[in-house]
């Protein structure tokens, strides 16, 4: 337990959440029931658990901005913070978070606190993607500034960000394993990350036994748990198996991040790489500028959806424009194919 009290103490307090893997706590009667469910409780189960992430995350935040004033701020004078908690960068759920704000406007705040370098500059404590698609937006972001210290700032971004069911176990390991080499202790890495001493040290053990060259080339994993990255950890530890050549091929650089993952735990286990799933196919995002710059339209399709993302300054006026010309475009779509079918 910390010995200073400040405004993030009942964070800091030693208690378990949805965040929190503490094997040995207690399940509520209704968790027992799930599990004895089969396939059924097991979605049940994820259901739950991301729901109450998804609390959590919201709860930690509007205690840390309670009683503060909402302002706004250009994103331009907004630096991201000193530690990272991402490993590379999702563009497709950055990008439909860029449409959701632009469609219904941004949710909550961020929380930023005064660059402790730069006058009149601020740094973000949560909230980065926010304020990048502000900056995309080309509008200001919603923000509360607070005064916090190094150490405030990373257990409020440790806490905050980690309630989130979108860090996966290998970022947050990334994180802890940052703070320890910027010379926190194990006990401000437990408050931040909410988790116990033995989990603090397996992430950190992870990232030591994994060169950061390989963690950054496999990527997030969002979809896989702590087991398959403390297999590789330990197969890494052991050695004797090469995985340079694996990693400039051409099929692992097309896979996404938890194939690759898989790729690597398969090769370092010595087995045949055809059993790997095929890379997903993705179709690569189109984009057009015209030569005053004004608008910039990019479309990314998929099998079943294509989303069209107008940008730039006369983004929302060339939208409004095209909207109200649909039934054109349409009639002269059908024309084209008919003409390209010889219907």
């Amino acid at each position: 337990m910390m010995s200073r009290k400040n405004l993030l103490t009942s964070f800091t307090e030693r208690k378990l959440t949805a965040v929190n893997s503490d094997p040995g706590s207690d399940l509520s009667p209704a968790v027992e029931r799930n599990r004895s469910r089969g396939a059924f409780g097991a979605i049940t189960r994820s259901i739950d658990e991301l729901a109450e992430k998804a609390q959590t995350a919201k709860e930690i935040e509007s205690r840390l901005l309670e009683g503060a004033t909402v302002i706004e701020l250009d994103p331009d004078t907004i630096d991201i913070s000193f530690v990272s908690d991402r490993i590379g960068d999702d563009k497709e759920t950055f990008e439909e978070l860029v449409e959701a704000i632009r469609q219904r406007g941004q949710d909550s705040p961020i929380l930023v606190r005064p660059h402790p370098g730069v006058i009149g500059r601020y740094m973000t404590v949560f909230g980065h993607r926010r304020a990048r698609a502000a900056k995309v937006l080309g509008r200001p972001v919603k923000a509360v500034v607070k005064e916090l210290d190094d150490r405030d700032h990373v257990i409020a971004q440790g806490q905050e960000n980690s309630a989130r069911a979108d860090l996966s176990f290998i970022e947050k390991a990334v994180f802890a394993g940052n703070l320890e080499c910027k010379g926190y202790d194990r006990e401000i890495i437990m408050a931040a990350l909410s988790v116990d001493k033995t989990v603090v040290s397996k992430m950190i053990s992870v990232t030591k036994d994994i060169p950061p060259e390989i963690i950054t080339a496999i990527g997030a994993a969002k979809n896989s748990g702590r087991d398959r990255w403390y297999d590789l950890a330990k197969k890494l530890r052991e050695g004797g198996v090469a995985v340079k050549e694996l990693m400039a091929s051409d099929d692992f650089n097309a896979a996404t991040s938890d194939e690759r993952l898989e790729m690597l735990a398969q090769h370092m286990a010595g087995k045949r790489l055809g059993k790997i799933p095929a890379p997903t196919k993705r179709e690569p995002i189109k984009s057009w500028v015209p030569t005053d710059r004004s608008v910039s339209v990019t479309l990314k399709k998929s099998a079943k959806k294509a989303i069209v993302t107008l940008e730039a300054a006369d983004g929302s006026r060339f939208a409004e424009f095209i909207t109200g010309q649909l039934d054109d475009l349409y009639v002269a779509f059908r024309m084209s194919t008919k003409e390209a079918t010889g219907d």
